[in-house]
This record gives structure tokens, C-alpha cells and sequence, in this order.
């Protein structure tokens, strides 16, 4: 018998402030036809003024409890993949455990960028495999339009605020890919290209900064790393592309998801899609996608999943899950 971490639940929270394109026209050189051909976005929803990345998270993981059917205090550990906490310390972790009235478990932010939620799932089923947690909370939550420079239209008219949560829960398991729950992690990173994006500050300068991205950079190395992970993600497994149900894919530009799809050999038709309504955002991107992905009945149970994504770092990796 293997010990696998099974997903129980999910939930998302969007800020009710939808964002579109349009909006964008009033102040920058762009178009909504502009933006939804480079990246395939059209709306996005932006925090309310005081409205802060822990609050949004909180959302996410009670409607997560919610479909789980537990209480905050049946939660072991709470890891929450964010790049925007509220304070550099303590961890926006601590303040959703509070937030949710678990007093009995412990809490932790992961951070890398867009790949935080990926390398969150990972930590998760560490937890979970080795027996230091029976039930993890695990939340990806942004609010990047805090980070933004409204000026730049390369960058600023791509992001989005946003959050969603996934339970995983310690079930034995036959130790074949029939199993439910995470199958497989892979995680790399590669400090070289740290200033292809990235933020220009933080305790050093000690001002919180704005985003900075080299677009093309970013896209070419996109493509290739993604493809590559979720391919090692399989094979580690003994898969491939042609047993996958659904990939769920950062959800960061739609030419960078269907060039991805195509190098996996994957068809259009099993990506889940949610750029176009929420753009990019970042940690949060893949817990939405999946919580959209299984309200719209495209998930369902026993089907093969593959997440993937690459953010700043570079950091990228991939997880292969039955769901």
C-alpha cells in the first residue's frame, strides 16, 4: 500500500471588481482587441482598495472546506503559494489559519511566482507521503494589481487578482497509476534568468516595487520548460500525453497554453481554459482553473490530470494527479 494525497475539495474567490480590457483604452496606447490577440484576456477582477491577499485566500479555502465537508480544525497544515503576502512577515499562511479558526495545525507560505502552487501541491503530498499531515489546505492567492505600473502596457493590462484552495487528504492507495490523488511531482528552477522577470524591490530597496518582464524571454522559455516538466512529470509514472484526461496550465497567455498543448500532443479540447475571464494570476491561476474546471463539469472523478506552470526564478515544474 502507498500512502497518496487525494483531492477533497476546491474552491475559488474572485473580487468583485471585473476589469475589462476596454478599461485599459482610457489610459494606455492599447485596444481590447490589441490585448486579447496577444494573450488571449479579456476581463480581469482587481482587489477593492484594502481588500488583501490573505482575505481573498480565506474565501477560497471555506468554500474549499465547504465541498469537503470539513471543519478548519480537521486541517493539518495550510501552505499558501502567493508572491503578494500582506506583510513580508508573518506568513499570510498564519493570518487564512486564523482567519478560518484553525488553532491546532500549522501554516506556511510558499513562494515562486507563478509555479508557487505547483511547488505548493508538491510540498503537500511531501507531507502527506512521509506522515507529518493526514489533511492539507493548499491555496494559491495574488493580488498583482498591487505590483503593477499602470504605464506599461506590455505588462499591466496581463494580470489579475484572484485565489483558489484544494484539500488533499491521506488515502491508501494500491501504488498503481489507478491510484486517486498526486502521482507524480517534478520541480526545477534555474536562477540565471532571474531578470527576465521579477520585481524591482522589496527589503533591500525597501520599497515593495513593480513588476518587471521580458515578454519574448519569457514566452520562448515558456513553452519549452512547460511541455518538458509535464512530459518528466508522465514518464516518472510510466504515462504519457495520450492518457491524459485534462491539462490544467498556468493560466498566463493562451498562445504560451495552446503552444504548450501542441508540444505535449495534446488537444485543445482537453486544456482547461479560464484566461480570457480572470488573465494572469499567478500562484492562484491553476486552483482557479481547477475549481472552474470541475464547476463546469469538465473534471470529474478518476479522470488523469497534468498542472504545469512557470514563473519567475525561472521556477517551473509540473504535477500529475487522478482526481
Amino acid at each position: 500500500m502507498v500512502r497518496r494525497a487525494v483531492v477533497k475539495g476546491v474552491g475559488h474567490y474572485l473580487p468583485e471588481r471585473i476589469v475589462p480590457n476596454t478599461e485599459f483604452e482610457k489610459t494606455l496606447d492599447t485596444s481590447d482587441e490589441w490585448i486579447k490577440a496577444r494573450s488571449g484576456i479579456e476581463r480581469r477582477h482587481f482587489a477593492a482598495p484594502g481588500e488583501t491577499t490573505s482575505e481573498l485566500a480565506t474565501h477560497a479555502a471555506k468554500a474549499a472546506l465547504d465541498m469537503a465537508g470539513m471543519d478548519a480544525e480537521d486541517i493539518d497544515a495550510i501552505i499558501l503559494a502567493t508572491s503578494t503576502a500582506d506583510m513580508t512577515f508573518p506568513s499570510a499562511a498564519t493570518m487564512v489559519q486564523h482567519a478560518i479558526g484553525n488553532t491546532t495545525g500549522y501554516a506556511f507560505d510558499v513562494q515562486a511566482v507563478c509555479a508557487g502552487f505547483v511547488y505548493a501541491l508538491s510540498n503537500a503530498n511531501a507531507l502527506i507521503a512521509s506522515g507529518q499531515a493526514d489533511r492539507v489546505l493548499v491555496i494559491g492567492a495574488e493580488t498583482f494589481s498591487r505590483i503593477m505600473d499602470w504605464t506599461d502596457r506590455s505588462t499591466c493590462v496581463l494580470f489579475g487578482d484572484g485565489a483558489g484552495a484544494l484539500i488533499l487528504q491521506a488515502e491508501d492507495g494500491a501504488g498503481t497509476t489507478d491510484d486517486r490523488g498526486i502521482l507524480s511531482t517534478d520541480l526545477n528552477s534555474d536562477g540565471r534568468y532571474k531578470d527576465l522577470l521579477y520585481v524591482d524591490g522589496g527589503v533591500a530597496t525597501q520599497n515593495t516595487g513593480m513588476l518587471r518582464m521580458e515578454g519574448k524571454e519569457v514566452f520562448r522559455h515558456a513553452v519549452e520548460k512547460l511541455a518538458q516538466t509535464a512530459d518528466k512529470a508522465l514518464d516518472k509514472v510510466g504515462l504519457t500525453a495520450e492518457d491524459v484526461n485534462w491539462v490544467v496550465p498556468h493560466q498566463a497567455n493562451i498562445r504560451i497554453i495552446q503552444s504548450t498543448a501542441k508540444k505535449l500532443g495534446v488537444g485543445m479540447d482537453r486544456v482547461v481554459v479560464t484566461v480570457q475571464d480572470h488573465g494572469n494570476t499567478s500562484a492562484a491561476s491553476i486552483p482557479l482553473a481547477l475549481s472552474v474546471g470541475l464547476k463546469n463539469g469538465q473534471i470529474k472523478k478518476g479522470d488523469l490530470v497534468v498542472t504545469e506552470a512557470i514563473g519567475g526564478g525561472l521556477a517551473w515544474g509540473a504535477v500529475v494527479l487522478r482526481w
